[in-house]
């Protein structure tokens, strides 16, 4: 397996360091029921939608499989599916968050996730039935972003249900005027990814063949615009 790309590897650092430094306070706040801007409270409603959609993806019991939650932010998600009673590594860039996330599990009596700091590609991770990562690749070029998926695909049993950006008119303009907006109230550096581009480079990436698209879901709230993505391994149920 070839390692990560320089590509990868620099936006991967730049993640890290905003995540943890710049945005862990807002980003705790966001993914929280505390008083927010309308902007925001858009995002998070977005964001809640998308959740939930994912979640949708996923069998309603877990209970024996292994789930990687690939960006775990403050660990929300990663707390639902192990409610299914999955054995849930949830991991993220951020130790901030990941601190955080620890913390709120704790306080819900959930012990069936174990929390890393560190990224997500790690191959010593080990295995997984499903792999879910919310808004975690959007930060990633197309080609870094299907590298990523190449990587994690062998050892994934099942199915990763991802999101994308999605390449719209709306979007790029919307994206255009948040650049006016003051700096607290801007969403971190994503890439647009047309659906089409994302599914003729899956069928182009060798590493992904044996995976197709058998669902995709678009959600729009406000700023906040993201594309799920349910990537089957042909032949698994």
């Amino acid at each position: 397996m070839t390692e990560p790309s320089t590509p990868y590897l620099e936006r991967r650092a730049w993640i890290g360091e905003y995540f943890d430094r710049t945005a862990s306070a807002a980003w705790k706040t966001l993914t929280s029921d505390a008083p927010v801007s309308r902007i925001r409270a858009n995002v998070r409603a977005g964001r809640e939608t998308m959740r939930q959609t994912l979640l949708s993806s996923l069998p309603e019991s877990l209970s024996g499989a292994r789930v990687l939650d690939a960006g775990c932010g403050t660990g929300v998600l990663a707390m639902d599916l192990a409610r299914r009673g999955a054995s849930v590594l949830a991991i993220d860039l951020s130790p901030t968050l990941v601190d955080h996330a620890r913390e709120l599990a704790a306080q819900q009596g959930i012990t069936n996730i174990d929390f890393r700091s560190g990224d997500m590609l790690d191959p010593a991770l080990g295995s997984f039935d499903y792999v879910v990562a919310m808004d975690s690749l959007i930060h990633y070029e197309l080609r870094e972003n299907l590298g990523a998926l190449s990587r994690l695909a062998p050892r994934v049993g099942q199915q990763m249900s991802i999101t994308i950006a999605p390449r719209t008119s709306v979007f790029a303009a919307l994206q255009a005027v948040g650049k006016f907006f003051p700096q607290k109230d801007r969403a971190p550096s994503i890439v647009q990814v047309a659906e089409s581009a994302f599914v003729r480079g899956l069928a182009e990436t060798p590493a992904l063949s044996a995976w197709s698209m058998t669902h995709t879901h678009r959600v729009v709230r406000g700023f906040y615009r993201s594309q799920a993505v349910v990537l089957q391994q042909r032949g698994s149920r």
